[in-house]
């Protein structure tokens, strides 16, 4: 990969963090807070801090800082990435509520019922002053009425926005034509409905005009605040909540499975031989020594024939993490313990790996196979090493062998199966996948994988994936489960 290309995919990661980021300022911080109150400075600074702390966590161990450093940034770098993927996805699901909501025949009813109401009646008729007398003023519901002495027409103020006169413009009164005499009976005074024309000193009244009906081109400030608040703690709570559960899942250690599978040229003698999987153990700034021991404890329990850790032992040094895999010289096993690489032991010194797993008591395969009882196992290294000139060599692993015999084949990526089918393996043990590790991932995990957990037929090979006991970047596993297998082998279809 060339330097522009990397620059690119950088700049593009920047980019989505910080667009991600803004997102859930809005939805958290400015949506539900007062400008200039202390939450919003708070979130103002945790949206900048915790971006910043994940990006240092990613780099960080390829940056040659000290151990202690990274680890520092591990934790809340990464933890914060996952909660980051299931706050994100929770707002998304509250937008998608909070749109249906706005559209259902509930949501429309109760706005309307907020917003409308009875609208101000105009003040009953009064007599018409005599010319010269004092100004009177009549004030009801914001409908205001004046004449001057000399008989000037005054205004009318309309509050009705529903018909009428718009809110806040001026309507001409009446006439001083229109006023009667002082002291004259008129008819509209005795009979109200003998008159078709509008009364003297109030405003006329077309249909409709008794109610009042706010424009709902946006909801009320205190309901969208309110709705704003209750789709935040909800989204928070399911987002964190998530994650809390999906970093438990890794602490508290790998689950045991147990699965057996058929091989037609396995004899009689080698029925019932269990091999103990585990893959994708990822030492690292967040997973220690602690992590290992659960494995070692969780796999010597089984009391198993033989052991094979297919790859993505560590995630650094030996310097650095040679100490947290010192418990693997626990292992037990009537045959031993069989190790090959993965993708990440060639992103730091592969041999310097290979040697130490050697003075722990474990054998690495490198494009290798032995013949044990029943059966030849046979391992390849990952296809990161072609980058280095140690790619699998599928020839030398697999060739001059007894055909009659059934060959298990510890490959990291699945993938591979492919050229275990035209080597006649009989089954394929591999990793790599993590199960997706965190959903929806096992959806992305497929588009690279032709199996992202389970065991598959190809041809007349079969493929075992384990999800893998440790977890790369954030210690946090949702929707696939950590994992060590006991495959147990049997004779016959």
């Amino acid at each position: 990969m060339t330097s522009a290309v990397v620059v690119l995919v950088a700049l593009a990661v920047l980019g989505l963090l910080a667009g991600a980021h803004l997102y859930l300022w809005r939805r958290f911080v400015r949506d539900v807070t007062a400008p200039g109150s202390p939450w919003r400075r708070v979130g103002a600074v945790a949206a900048v801090v915790l971006p910043l702390t994940s990006v240092g966590a990613l780099v960080a161990g390829r940056s040659g800082v000290p151990f202690a450093v990274e680890q520092a940034l591990a934790w809340p770098g990464y933890l914060w990435l996952a909660c980051l993927l299931y706050l994100l996805l929770a707002l998304l699901a509250g937008e998608l509520v909070r749109w249906v909501a706005a559209r259902t025949p509930w949501g429309v009813r109760r706005r309307t019922a907020t917003a409308t109401g009875p609208a101000p009646q105009p003040p009953a008729p009064a007599e018409a002053a005599p010319v010269g007398a004092a100004t009177g003023t009549t004030d009801a519901a914001g409908t205001v009425g004046t004449a001057d002495a000399a008989g000037t027409a005054g205004t009318v103020t309309a509050a009705v926005t529903g018909g009428g006169t718009p809110y806040g413009a001026t309507a001409a009164a009446p006439s001083p034509t229109d006023a009667a005499p002082h002291g004259t009976d008129r008819a509209a005074d005795r009979d109200p409905e003998a008159t078709a024309g509008p009364r003297t000193g109030s405003a006329p009244q077309p249909e409709g005009a008794g109610s009042l009906t706010v424009p709902l081109s946006a909801p009320l400030p205190g309901r969208r605040v309110f709705l704003a608040r209750t789709l935040a703690v909800t989204a928070a709570t399911v987002g964190l909540g998530t994650t809390a559960a999906g970093a438990w899942s890794v602490l508290n250690g790998p689950t045991l499975k147990k699965l057996t599978v058929p091989l037609a040229k396995l004899g009689r003698r080698a029925h019932g031989y269990r091999i103990a999987v585990v893959s994708d153990i990822h030492l690292g700034p967040t997973l220690g020594r602690a992590h290992t021991r659960r494995i070692v404890e969780t796999i010597n329990r089984t009391q198993p024939d033989l052991i094979t850790i297919v790859g993505d032992l560590a995630d650094g040094t030996v310097a650095d993490l040679g100490p947290a895999a010192e418990p693997l010289r626990e292992l037990r096993s009537r045959h031993g313990a069989y190790f090959v690489t993965g993708n990440h032991e060639y992103f730091g010194d592969a041999h310097a790996w290979l040697d130490h797993l050697r003075e722990l008591g474990v054998h690495p395969l490198e494009n290798a196979r032995r013949e044990l009882p029943g059966f030849d196992l046979a391992g390849v290294n990952d296809i990161q090493g072609e980058d280095q000139g140690e790619g699998p060599d599928y020839a030398k692993a697999l060739g001059d062998r007894d055909t009659a015999r059934p060959v298990v084949l510890m490959a990291h990526q699945p993938v591979m199966v492919h050229e275990a089918v035209e080597h006649g393996v009989d089954l394929q043990l591999s990793g790599h996948t993590h199960g997706g590790q965190l959903w929806p991932g096992p959806y992305l995990a497929a588009l690279a994988n032709p199996t992202v957990a389970g065991l598959d037929r190809y041809g007349d090979t079969q493929l075992y994936v384990t999800r893998g006991a440790g977890a790369w970047g954030p210690p946090v596993r949702v929707g696939a489960e950590s994992d060590i297998t006991v495959v147990t082998l049997a004779s016959g279809d």
